[in-house]
């Protein structure tokens, strides 16, 4: 908690390394079906799959589970992310906060402190947001963004009353070169389709690595737990990574 922080939550925070060196015995873990359909790298869903085998051998309780409003959180997320960009970051125009470029006129001011104050993908998630945010587009996309938020935390509440933790791969893909995707910002934006759950929701997450690919790039499996359970997103997490995961 926070006391400058309106958005932070009075909620005691534990002795995390208290749950490092655990066993998985009688844990409860979901397998959401959707996370491992179409567009998912092979390699990577074979080696997440043969981590969860392994959990289920130390004793794990393995579920099969659907989450069927998952598939629209990227969509979601990417409408309230950047409606809260345009928003959060309007105050930055050289006035009231942030850096000023000196120009003759107010406008010219303007618009050289926003034009060299933010780079290309913050500039694009603002003129996005407030797309989104304007007269006769708000309620189309906006207002529906956060129905749907809703739905996908209901959804999720359902499932954590039948189990402990869900396990996901972290990305659909193995890492892009370096610049392979900057002129195609929405294949970017679909790298996040497993991890933007958890910051839609506000339920936490953990990724570990798990692995190589044939070709020697990372595999990451991500763990999601409830609001508040970091402690067993600690306690899996160190099990796998000190007793399953081919990288120790």
């Amino acid at each position: 908690w926070d006391r400058k922080d309106s958005t932070s939550a009075r909620q005691p925070v534990p002795d995390f390394t208290r749950f490092l060196g655990r066993d998985v015995t009688g844990l409860r873990i979901g397998i959401p079906q959707e996370y491992f359909s179409r567009g998912l790298d092979p390699e990577i869903r074979e080696q997440v799959l043969k981590i969860v085998d392994q959990l289920r051998q130390c004793g794990a309780q393995i579920k099969q589970i659907n989450l069927p409003t998952s598939e629209y959180a990227i969509a979601a997320y990417y409408i309230i992310a950047t409606a809260e960009a345009s928003s959060n970051l309007a105050r930055y125009d050289g006035v009231r906060y942030g850096q000023r470029v000196a120009a003759p006129t107010l406008k010219e001011m303007y618009v050289n402190t926003r034009s060299r104050g933010f780079g290309i993908e913050v500039k694009r998630r603002i003129m996005l947001g407030t797309y989104v945010l304007s007269a006769g587009y708000y309620e189309a996309y906006y207002k529906k963004a956060g129905q749907v938020r809703r739905l996908i935390k209901r959804e999720l509440d359902r499932t954590f009353s039948q189990v402990d933790v869900l396990i996901t791969p972290t990305t659909p893909t193995t890492a892009f070169k370096l610049g392979e995707k900057i002129d195609h910002p929405l294949q970017m934006y679909l790298s996040d389709v497993y991890t933007v759950t958890a910051n839609l929701t506000g339920i936490c997450g953990i990724s570990v690595p798990v692995g190589k690919t044939q070709g020697g790039l990372p595999i990451g499996l991500q763990i999601l737990a409830d609001r508040f359970r970091e402690d067993l997103l600690i306690r899996v997490g160190n099990f796998i990574e000190s007793e399953i995961s081919p990288e120790n």
